[in-house]
Parts: structure tokens; sequence; C-alpha cells
């Protein structure tokens, strides 16, 4: 998989729930009114397993096992690409279900609203005993797995909690150690500082102009730093919130002090990256594979920190977004669908497997009780990263509710971001008319 169109994915993430949210539920889904209680579905037969690129090379990578502890299963992962497999479930969702694999892939955008749009559309993992397993993944994921009814329709497999990377020589340069940085106005201070060491490099990369799609990865970020999002867990509207409001306040006062280099187009945060013109990068735990990967020409130059927090005193933890594995409760094989999701998921055997095969950075905390954890990383000059980033999951973040109007949020966040940008926009004003605008498009109330 590639982790920068993952990026890209979560941004630009939504077309199809867009226009859920303009339809609403055009059916509900699953053979049985009550998404897949058990009761006359199957435990063995050939199940389906919907995913994407390394994600399905890695579940794969599970199956002899899985099939020699479940005589009588058969699993059959099938790459469905990424974005097409979104729109294939959506389709399926839409249609009662017909057509779709038994076990589905799905992103932290999307579920909530797969679970809005079409109630008993997956199947009700807490009759199978899913609850069982609720404390065995990073704190503030279950909420993003569970309905309204409080039960888990998904089990968590993917977690990205974000982290501070930073050019240790550029910074070196400058004579600032970033690893005393306590919140994002301490960076600012030393701004200068950093600027007249490095000619021509600044922090952090953002697409400004919002082309071809929103960047909001880095202001999400601070938003989820601080505990809040676009929507609040009851689903009413806080973009324009205190929090809100603070997390672009930082961004503006980045770029006020020259420190926010413009990133337009697709590629154009890896191409700042790729060119060294990049002090700064605020990302989460799937970079630290990709840094690697893409940029080997910088090894050495990187380090990891935890996130400075937005306000003095404040968390420093963020779980910015997660994949998960659901069973459609349209499957007549529930049960079997079941066993391998859990047998995949809750196992460190089966997710850290996953992990070396080049999957993504398991919500499992058993996992990191591995030494592939605590290895030095010659690229980040002998730090553990992974270490840092497996603290960084156990402590958790708190849960994020991307609602199923993440799409319109986004663009209205990403509309208000550019006129920050571009128009010198006041932070509070705009994020404030954003918020009436997706209470008007939405129906939703403004917390």
């Amino acid at each position: 998989m590639s982790h920068l169109s993952r990026r890209d994915l979560f941004r630009a993430s939504g077309a199809g729930l867009l226009a859920l949210a303009a339809g609403g539920a055009l059916t509900a889904c699953g053979d049985s009114g009550s998404g897949g209680a058990p009761g006359g579905d199957a435990d063995t037969g050939t199940i389906t397993v919907w995913s994407w690129a390394a994600a399905a090379v890695a579940l794969r990578g599970v199956v002899p096992a899985f099939e020699k502890d479940n005589p009588g299963i058969k699993v059959d992962v099938q790459d469905i690409g990424n974005p097409a497999i979104w729109d294939k479930i959506t389709v399926g969702l839409a249609a009662g279900g017909q057509g779709l694999g038994d076990v589905l892939h799905i992103g932290c955008d999307y579920l909530p609203g797969y679970l809005e749009k079409f109630p008993g559309g997956l199947a009700d993992l807490s009759a199978y005993g899913a609850d069982a397993h609720r404390d065995k993944f990073a704190k503030g994921l279950w909420p993003v797995v569970s309905g309204k009814d409080g039960h888990a329709y998904a089990l968590p497999w993917e977690v990205n909690p974000l982290g501070f990377f930073y050019r240790k020589d550029y910074f070196d340069k400058a004579g600032i150690d970033p690893t005393v940085f306590a919140t994002w106005d301490d960076l600012i201070a030393v701004a200068d500082r950093f600027k007249a060491a490095n000619p021509g490099i600044s922090l952090i990369g953002i697409n400004k102009a919002a082309n071809p799609s929103p960047d909001l990865d880095f202001v999400q970020s601070l938003m989820q730093l601080q505990g809040a999002f676009y929507f609040d867990l009851q689903g009413k509207i806080t973009l324009g919130s205190d929090p809100g409001v603070r997390a672009l306040a930082v961004v503006k006062r980045l770029d006020d002090a020259g420190m926010v280099a413009d990133a337009p187009g697709d590629q154009g945060w890896a191409t700042l990256m790729k060119a060294g013109k990049l002090g700064v990068a605020p990302v989460p735990a799937w970079a630290a594979h990709y840094l690697e990967a893409k940029f080997p020409d910088q090894s050495g130059n990187w380090r990891l920190a935890k996130p400075p927090a937005v306000t003095p005193g404040g968390k420093r933890t963020a779980l910015v977004n997660s994949t998960h594995l659901a069973v459609a409760a349209s499957s007549p094989r529930r049960r079997a669908a079941w066993k391998f999701v859990e047998y995949a998921l809750t196992r460190p055997a089966s997710v850290n497997g996953m992990f070396a095969a080049g999957g993504v950075f398991p919500a499992l905390t058993a996992a990191y009780a591995d030494p592939t954890y605590s290895a030095p990383s010659a690229y980040y000059g002998g730090q553990p990263v992974l270490q840092t980033f497996a603290e960084l999951a156990t402590d958790g973040g708190d849960p994020t509710n991307y609602s199923g109007d993440y799409a319109r949020a986004l663009k209205l966040a990403g509309d208000a971001q550019t006129k920050v940008f571009l128009k010198g926009g006041d932070p509070a004003a705009v994020l404030q008319d954003a918020a009436k605008q997706l209470a008007q498009q939405t129906g939703r109330s403004i917390a």
C-alpha cells in the first residue's frame, strides 16, 4: 500500500458518502433485521475478504495458519483496489448487501457513514463476543467501531498515532533542540533562528490553495491533540469550536512566521520532502517506513519526538486515523467471517506478521511486546521510532467521530483554511461561518 496515497485518501475521501449524505439511507441491509445476530449463518465454507494493495498481501499471510487452525473454512483475500473498494462497498450496501465480500476492510472516515446511512448493513460483532476484546486496542478506538447502540461493528486493525518527525541536522545547525518543545508556540518562537541557519527551508508543507483537494491533515491533527474534531461523539458540529479555532490559529502563526511552504498538487508534500525543503513532518505512524523507503538519501537526518501540545499542559497524543475489519450482515457465513477477523486482529503473531509484511501499524497493544518495536533504526540515527509510536498508541487518544458528513465538513474546512492562507482570513470568523454552512447543509446542530 502506498502510504502517501492513503494519506491523500484520508484527506480527500468521502465522495461516495457525500452522495449518501445528500440522498440519505437507501435501504437497510442484511439478511436479518438485527444486523447479523447469530442464528442460521454458517461457520464453515469459503469466505471472501476485501482489502487493497499491501494490506491484502498482509492478510493473505494470515490465511495458512488460520485455515490450519480452523478446518472447514477457506479464505479468499481479494485486492479490490483503493479507492475502488469504497465504491464497491457503498454500492453493495445500497443494494441491500448484494455482492459484498464477507469481510470488509474499512477506513475510519467511511465506517460511521456506513453505520448511519445503512443501518443493519454491517454485522453486530458484539453478538459474536467482540466485546471481550474491548480493552485490547489503543485507547480511543473502541468508540470508533461502535454504533449508537454501543455494539461493535468492526475490530480495529490499524492505528496511526501522531508523531513529530524533525530534521536533526537542520535544528542542530540552528542550535535548537526540538525535544524540549512543549507547545507549537515554542516552535514558532524559534522560527527566526531556524530560518537564519537554514535559508530556503520551511518547517511544514501544506497545499494552501487546496487544489485539487483540501490539505487538512495538519489542522485536523491539531484539533485531535485537543480531543476535538469537526463533530462530537453525538454528531453535533464542533468545526467552529475553540479547539478548532486554536488549531487553525497555530497554522496561521506558523505561516505568518514564514514557516509554511506551499505544497501544490497531489504530490506537493513529497516533492518538498524529496528536495530536503522541510524541517518537520507532523505525520503519524505510517510515515516511519514511508520516509525510509522514499527518501533513502536522508538517512541519519531524521528523528522522532512526541508532538508538541496545542496549549500549555495539553495532550501530546492523538490517534489521527485508523482502519478496521468488519463483516457484511448479508454474508451467509458470518460466523466463519468473524472467526477470521478475530484470528487476524486479536493475536499478536497475526498482526505482527502482517506488519512485517508491509502492512499497517497494529492497533493491538499486546503486539508491542515484540522486539521489533524496540529495535534501533539506522535511518533514524539508531532511534527505536516504532517504540515511540507504540508508547503513543498505548497512551491512546480521544475518539474521532468522522460521521456520515465528513466529506461536507472537509470541503468547508478546506475552504476556511484557504481563506486564511490566501486572503488573510481570521481563523475564528472563517471556521464559525463554515460551521453555520455545515449545519445548513446537514441539518445537524452546532454544539
